[in-house]
């Protein structure tokens, strides 16, 4: 038999509860009968029966478990290679506090809302670079996606296809056959300014693996400025950068690889539906394993307890005779 809690300090003081009580109880009975000179032996009726049922309820109380079976446990899901854009529009605070640190903070919500999955994290500007690989681990990702900064990346333009070659990659060597293709996705992160020219190539490439890629459009139309040491970052003529959001691209990208565009702007926040969307997706059967469990029996002890508790206070007996 396996117990759901282990014998400890609450059991202890109910039972001495009990006991010192009870002890009370009989001595002041017993005192009396002895007064009065008559029997008293059936007041330990009532204390077989109450110790039963107390008895019982402490049973119930640590959770007996008996009785085994075996069940299946399968472990299934998705491998998410999700692609940031670090390049210096990423500054931007069209979107407040700035793009880039809106978009951190929606990764995290990805990443909660993808616990069994597999989730990577590449960066990238003009060159790609593998920031945490697929991984379980939450709080190395949380820590990743913390510490991404303009900074990491060189500041040379926007280009799609390095990173969407990477994470392809990263995708085809994790599987082992054709059929898993299905429950890998990729998601691309980014302002939309593409200066790459390799980007619908990679896409026909994705495509063709049944890969679904799935665009993430931050900003706004308007645009914003870009902050640099204490001012705001300008051209060689003097005049401010405004950078704004290209979402024509990233559309285009979607369409090509049968996925879907969602957006960040001021007024608008799809991440939610990126979150139901990927939801959909079948996950694979990564693992397959037959474990003992047993089932918690409290409600028989306690269903007893409750019987013999219910006859304690119909059934009538006298303690002391008269």
């Amino acid at each position: 038999m396996n117990w759901y809690r282990s014998f400890g300090i609450t059991e202890i003081v109910f039972i001495t509860a009990f006991l010192v009580f009870y002890m009370l109880y009989l001595t002041r009975v017993i005192g009396i009968a002895k007064r009065l000179k008559t029997p008293f032996a059936t007041v330990f009726i009532k204390l077989f029966l109450r110790t039963l049922y107390f008895a019982l309820l402490l049973i119930a109380m640590l959770g007996p478990s008996f009785g085994g079976s075996k069940k299946e446990v399968k472990s299934i899901g998705k491998d998410i290679m999700i692609c940031v854009d670090l390049s210096k529009s990423m500054d931007a605070y069209d979107i407040q506090p700035t793009r880039l640190e809106k978009i951190k903070h929606e990764m995290k919500k990805l990443v909660q809302a993808f616990n069994s999955d597999r989730i990577g994290v590449i960066i990238f500007g003009a060159e790609a670079f593998m920031q945490c690989p697929l991984t379980y681990d939450q709080n190395a990702l949380n820590l990743f996606i913390e510490t991404m900064n303009t900074s990491l990346v060189p500041a040379s333009g926007t280009d799609f296809g390095p990173p969407l070659r990477m994470a392809l990659k990263k995708l085809q060597d994790e599987a082992e056959n054709a059929s898993q293709a299905k429950s890998k996705v990729i998601i691309l992160i980014s302002d939309g300014e593409d200066f790459g020219e390799e980007t619908n190539d990679i896409a026909k490439d994705i495509d063709q693996q049944d890969i679904k890629l799935f665009t993430l459009g931050i900003g706004t139309e308007r645009g914003g400025n870009i902050y640099a040491g204490t001012g705001v970052k300008k051209d060689r003529e003097g005049n401010a950068v405004l950078t704004k959001l290209n979402s024509s691209s990233l559309k285009s990208l979607a369409n090509k690889t049968g996925g879907q565009y969602f957006e960040i702007n001021e007024t608008k926040n799809d991440i939610s539906r990126l979150i139901n969307t990927i939801s959909k997706i079948e996950g694979e059967l990564r693992d397959a394993r037959y474990v003992d469990v047993t089932a918690n029996k409290y409600i028989y002890f306690l269903a007893a307890a409750a019987l013999l508790f219910a006859l304690d206070i119909l059934i009538n007996i006298r303690t002391v005779r008269i």
